[in-house]
């Protein structure tokens, strides 16, 4: 049984409407993603988010948080991430031991959303910590306090990768995968693309136009010198940049080229593309 004194502290330090996403995120439906998420959350299935990075996955989370009006708590997952991360653990606190409950935990008592980024990332005795939430049990050991909570139907668990970035050392597991409902993340279409642009900075068609083919350009060059090429994320970086006076090819240089790559001949190459649009 839950310890009554133990529930109040939590309560006070950790008010669930703290994580409440109060302004409509913006955020353009790329496919069917909003209805598989909401399909799924109401029948208490957990979500993957698969795709490459900055194609608008975290976006998404935040849109579908406040669509859902939930509170959200978002996890940026690490080499050194562990079980009590996430669950809690014990601190001193005025001379008092008192139990902090991790952000899994505070997802899980207020019925809100636990969202953690970039799972491949934690380590894997971190990530078997996640499997009876993800399960028909949707329930969360706490043996530190001798307790299993129950996740209300409200509760939603959602993570994601990029499966570009997968290799034998860092690769999601059959046995946590197949607990999910995956959502296929890509960069939107160049019509849409160009609108979220315009739309985040303020650009005029363009220039826009120009950071579309810059991207489209280093796009083309993943798995020939660059890992990934520039996202929509970095596309906006730039447009912000220029929107407030920033040269355009600095901008560029900036946001896109440098942020891309440590490879002098890579950053080079991707310079002159710059220098051709700019």
């Amino acid at each position: 049984m839950e310890n009554t004194a133990n529930a109040s502290n939590h309560a006070l330090i950790h008010d669930p409407s703290t994580y409440l996403i109060e302004k409509e995120p913006y955020y353009v439906p790329v496919n069917n993603e909003i209805t598989l998420f909401e399909a799924a959350y109401a029948n208490h299935l957990p979500l993957l988010l698969k795709g490459p990075t900055g194609c608008g996955k975290t976006r998404f989370m935040e849109y579908m948080a406040w669509r859902l009006r939930r509170p959200m708590i978002t996890v940026s997952c690490h080499d050194d991430l562990t079980t009590s991360d996430l669950v809690g653990r014990y601190l001193v606190k005025n001379g008092e031991t008192v139990w902090v409950d991790g952000p899994l935990t505070r997802a899980v008592r207020s019925g809100g959303i636990c969202y953690l980024d970039e799972i491949v990332e934690a380590r894997k005795d971190t990530m078997v910590v996640i499997h009876p939430l993800a399960d028909d049990r949707r329930i969360m050991p706490i043996e530190k306090l001798g307790q299993l909570l129950e996740a209300p139907d409200s509760f939603c668990l959602a993570i994601s990768y990029n499966p570009g970035y997968q290799s034998v050392l860092k690769e999601l597991k059959q046995s946590t995968r197949q607990r999910f409902v995956a959502i296929e993340f890509d960069y939107p279409k160049p019509s849409l693309e160009r609108e979220i642009i315009m739309h985040e900075t303020g650009l005029d068609p363009a220039v826009t136009d120009k950071l579309l083919k810059l991207a489209e350009m280093t796009r083309n060059l993943k798995d020939n010198g660059l890992e990934e090429g520039a996202s929509t994320r970095l596309l906006v970086h730039a447009g912000k940049l220029i929107s407030k006076g920033v040269e355009p090819r600095a901008a560029c240089q900036g946001a896109i080229a440098l942020a891309l790559t440590d490879d002098s001949d890579m950053i080079a190459a991707i310079n002159e593309l710059i220098g051709a649009l700019f």
